[in-house]
């Protein structure tokens, strides 16, 4: 089976889990753009592209809209519940999911991908469930790393940097 959807938390996947606020209260958070490239070449392949958070944030919307990730979920309490309501909807089965998350509310959503990713920095108990763990950091390269890897597991290397020639 190929993986079809790759599920992304935000909070130390996609950003290295800080949380600023500023004088006026405004959230701040910062994604990297190689993350960014890769998941909209994920997307160029024909895959999709789920966040699936569990804060709520203007910030998490806008960036969702920049990539055109039609699938963003936030406040999810129950992430595993939200990924599977969303693989009936997309009439795949979790053997075509993959997931990357950090900390133990992504536990159970983790344990259910076919495969599985951490970041380097992720919490001890959640490397427990996972297929691999990378070797960057969450907001450092860590999603980058693992479109990467399933695009060599996937054999589409060729059609990837065909992308950009």
């Amino acid at each position: 089976m190929s993986i079809e959807l790759i599920v992304l938390d935000v909070d130390g996947t996609m950003t290295d889990s800080h949380i600023t606020y500023s004088e006026n209260g405004d959230e701040i958070k910062a994604f990297n753009v190689k993350d960014g490239l890769a998941i909209v070449s994920w997307m160029r392949l024909g895959k999709k592209v789920a966040i699936i958070t569990g804060r709520s944030s203007e910030i998490v919307k806008r960036r969702a809209k920049e990539l055109h990730i039609e699938h963003y979920y936030q406040g999810c309490d129950d992430k595993l519940t939200k990924l599977e309501e969303l693989i009936r909807s997309l009439d795949i089965s979790m053997e075509n999911v993959a997931a990357i998350g950090d900390d133990l509310n992504d536990y159970c959503m983790l344990e259910a991908a076919q495969i599985s990713f951490v970041p380097r920095d992720a919490s001890p108990y959640v490397d427990r469930v996972a297929t691999v763990i990378l070797t960057q950091n969450g907001g450092s390269g860590a999603v980058r790393e693992m479109i990467e890897y399933l695009i060599k597991k996937e054999g589409l290397e060729e059609k990837f940097l065909s992308l950009w020639r």
